[in-house]
């Protein structure tokens, strides 16, 4: 006899890419997770998984048996909120990935009275600079900003990402203030380097511009992108959330060249094809009522 328990387990194993992850975000011991994976391929009669010392890999058997298997765990998931949500209850667990500074500087703070409001809801928050796959990777949903591009994803905006350049009082008195784009160029960059390249892009009436400063600094590190600006070291592109705080305190200040950076946006994405459930929509909802419009975060606003 097939249980639901082996079904949910062997799915976890996949996601996770390890039993032990598996376990983790299970909240079971590895060998329980183990022995619940030996007795599922038991009863279909065949492995599922490759097992070695350095990775687990899908059999053919288990490429054939994921799909389903994937999908009997999310609907029975999603049965079960269902019957809570019909009972006027927001329950189950959900995971969500987000970035590593916009999580710690504004989603924590929105998600916690949410969640002491809703304490049946088990939330997994992944904090994490990396641009992980929603689908594959196993979430719920992710929270990013940036441009909504991923065709595969059905995105919910949250709020508007205004970005501004900014430098310190210091670097400007030194080396000038630039007031067009062509200004940029003699001047020092500071990147966020997850982007994979190290330049701007400008909005403009024949399209996108792309600025190239000299490379002072490139970092994946949105809170220290912001201090390499107010040390000093050169211009930032900066997202308002990060920015704000700092240009009201006075350590750095915004920079005006007469075209605004492309337009982005705090997003909520799910993968397309599953029906989202109701928590997630009223953590998005809630989201988008805490940040305002436009965000509180925002030294425009």
């Amino acid at each position: 006899m097939i249980r639901i328990e082996g079904i949910a387990a062997f799915v976890a194993v996949v996601e996770a890419g390890s039993v032990s992850e598996a376990a983790r975000r299970l909240r079971l011991s590895k060998s329980v997770v183990s022995e619940r994976l030996a007795e599922l391929e038991k009863s279909l009669g065949g492995l599922l998984l490759h097992r070695t010392t350095r990775k687990l890999t899908l059999t053919e058997d288990g490429t054939v048996f994921l799909e389903r298997a994937a999908r009997i765990v999310r609907e029975i998931e999603e049965a079960a909120a269902d019957m809570a949500e019909r009972r006027g209850t927001l329950s189950g667990p959900i995971r969500i990935a987000a970035p590593v500074t916009f999580g710690r500087m504004h989603l924590g703070p929105a998600l916690y009275p949410f969640l002491a409001e809703h304490p049946e809801i088990e939330l997994t928050l992944d904090i994490d600079d990396r641009r992980v796959d929603a689908a594959s990777d196993g979430y719920d949903a992710i929270i990013r900003n940036g441009p909504i591009a991923d065709s595969r994803l059905v995105a919910w905006k949250l709020a508007e990402s205004r970005r501004l350049l900014c430098a310190s009082p210091d670097y400007l008195a030194r080396e000038g203030i630039p007031s067009s784009l062509d200004d940029l160029n003699s001047h020092r960059g500071i990147f966020y380097t997850n982007r994979g390249v190290a330049d701007w892009r400008f909005q403009t009436p024949d399209g996108a511009i792309v600025v190239r400063a000299k490379l002072a600094l490139g970092i994946n590190n949105g809170d220290m992108l912001r201090d390499a600006a107010i040390a000093g070291l050169g211009i930032a592109l900066l997202p308002a959330f990060i920015a704000g705080p700092a240009i009201r305190e006075g350590r750095l200040a915004e920079i005006d060249v007469g075209r605004r950076p492309e337009a982005e946006f705090i997003y909520m994405a799910h993968p397309e094809g599953r029906n989202p459930s109701a928590k997630l929509r009223a953590i998005a909802d809630h989201l988008k009522k805490s940040f305002g419009d436009p965000p509180y975060w925002d030294p425009a606003g």
